[in-house]
């Protein structure tokens, strides 16, 4: 008698997974039907000899189920891009950036779009106050969240008391850096004592932790004033959270993409300075290309997670979204470095210089990505001829061929919401569809723990290979969206720049830089000299310029 797949696809929960609360008696039969879904045959002795090792397995999965573990908690195991002989640097320098000069406009709007190294010097020479300047965004924040639903919480009470300690501190002369008293929005994965946090999905809408992430922390000790905890696509994918959509201010019709879409929202409208994003697998570099910002992954374990919502312990990174390369080389400045509350963290050296000359680099470009025919291919070519007019020579290079590892990521993120999955509280979230969170992380049940570890040792060849190419250069051009870019440096843990390099029908296009790894000083030198020749970032959405 045949089985039908329903069935089929029913015990196979139920043996491997344990989802059904009935005991169900696994035969041999059963164990058959599981191995054929897996891609596996067994002999009927060979399934008798392993039925009673696949019982007790069982039975421990529903013991370990017994004992909760938390978001925050990560396994033994830490995932490290380092390649086999790598070096990491070690001579060390301050990081120098520009020395502004900057008035009060006469129209107090034009506020809204000056960088952080412009505020920064108002501040400094107290042309403005803290407090001045966090109302300031504070009422942008509410004039214009209607329109872009980029806001969870409005952090108000906590951004005026913070702005008035940072003007009693600057007017006793202790200033504490550039990002002293520039307001800033987090994304809402990032833990506030004194917040809720609810990474943009129903199921914890009302969520609160009794921390502040490490993120949090070392930006309130730079001196800056969180203003706002922004959107994330519901559990850090896509701009569709529990409340609405957050929308592009170039277009708000459509969505900012995702997941740190608030951020990239809120930083492209002018209703803050720059905001914190995270990314696994584009979620700055995505936002940051639709809604016309400049963003910076860094490389993995130079930014502490600490207090940051977990989805992928080997892949998640955390960065700054940002008007200009110099804002993201200021805000990557104050959050970098090791912390003993994430064992995936390092130090390294960040010897970023305004004043570096680019055009001792060795600049690389993906050639056969750039000569495919892809949405950006007009903005990207003339981006390429921008570079060389301006003395860089371009090194074609290809990358290594990307194995189908990509489900690494969808393992670590079902076992991150594993209570979710079983207690039936996914129904909750806003989207269902196929290529959405509840149907993935029920989906990544049926990868095998084998082709989990499988795939790791694949993405340890990868990091050998994307070595070997790395030693030609020091760091190279890719298009932001087309090609295996993306995924593949997520695999490996390269820093990423993503900024502004035209528009299509009135909306923004971007291109990209990729760096060694732990290399962003030479990153953002490259992309500073690029972005300081254009104009493309000087160009903002009409509907939010007053």
């Amino acid at each position: 008698m045949k089985i039908s797949i329903n069935i089929i696809f029913l015990l196979t929960l139920t043996l491997l997974f344990g989802f059904s609360t009935q005991i169900i008696l696994i035969d041999q039969k059963k164990v058959a039907h599981a191995a054929s879904v897996m891609g596996l045959e067994f002999t009927t002795s060979e399934i008798d000899s392993l039925l009673d090792g696949v019982i007790q397995a069982r039975q421990g999965y529903a013991e370990n189920r017994k004992s909760p573990v938390l978001n925050s908690t990560s396994p033994a195991l830490i995932f490290d891009p380092k390649p086999t002989g790598f070096r990491m640097p070690t001579q060390e320098a301050s990081a120098i950036f520009d020395d502004y000069n900057a008035e009060l406009p006469v129209d107090i709007n034009e506020l809204a779009y000056y960088s952080i190294g412009q505020l920064a010097a108002l501040l400094r020479h107290r042309k403005i106050s803290s407090t001045e300047l966090t109302k300031f965004y504070l009422a942008r924040l509410k004039k214009y969240d209607p329109t872009l639903h980029c806001v969870i919480t409005l952090t108000e009470d906590l951004a005026l008391e913070q702005a008035r300690k940072a003007d009693l501190e600057i007017g006793a002369g202790n200033y504490k850096g550039v990002l002293h008293g520039i307001p800033y929005g987090a994304k809402d994965l990032l833990a506030t004592k004194t917040y809720r946090t609810t990474w943009g999905a129903a199921p914890f809408k009302d969520q609160s932790f009794d921390y502040d992430a490490t993120v949090i922390k070392k930006l309130e000790d730079a001196g800056a004033v969180l203003c706002a905890k922004l959107t994330l696509g519901a559990l850090a994918w896509g701009d569709v959270w529990f409340g609405e959509k957050t929308r592009n201010p170039w277009d708000p019709s459509s969505g900012s993409s995702g997941s740190s879409a608030g951020s990239a929202s809120a930083v492209s409208a002018g209703l803050l300075p720059f905001a914190i994003g995270t990314e696994t697998l584009g979620s700055i570099v995505s936002p940051s290309t639709v809604c016309g910002d400049t963003g910076l992954r860094p490389t993995f374990g130079t930014v502490s997670r600490h207090g940051a919502m977990a989805l992928s312990w080997s892949m998640d990174k955390i960065g700054p979204i940002c008007r200009t390369v110099e804002d993201c080389a200021i805000v990557y400045n104050a959050i970098k470095g090791h912390d003993d509350l994430d064992k995936s963290t390092t130090h390294t050296p960040f010897n970023y210089d305004t004043n570096s000359n680019p055009k001792k680099l060795k600049v690389g470009y993906l050639k056969t990505d750039f000569e495919r025919t892809y949405r950006f291919k007009k903005q990207d070519s003339l981006s390429l001829i921008k570079l060389r007019n301006l003395g860089i020579e371009l090194i074609p290079i290809s990358l290594p061929t990307l194995p189908s590892i990509r489900y690494i990521l969808e393992a670590e993120a079902a076992t991150a919401f594993d209570d979710l999955t079983r207690s039936g509280k996914d129904d909750e979230m806003v989207r269902q569809i196929k290529r959405a969170w509840p149907n993935v992380f029920r989906t990544a049940r049926f990868i095998p723990a084998v082709e989990y570890i499988k795939a790791n040792r694949l993405r340890s060849t990868l990091i050998e290979e994307m070595h070997n190419v790395m030693q030609q250069i020091d760091v190279y051009v890719t298009p932001s969206w087309t090609g295996d870019n993306l995924t593949l440096t997520n695999l490996t843990g390269h820093p990423q720049l993503v900024l502004p390099n035209g528009f299509i029908d009135g909306k923004p296009t971007s291109i990209s830089f990729v760096g060694q790894l732990y290399g962003e000083a030479d990153l953002l030198s490259i992309a500073k000299y690029y972005q300081d020749n254009t104009d493309h970032h000087l160009q903002h959405p009409l509907e939010f310029k007053n």
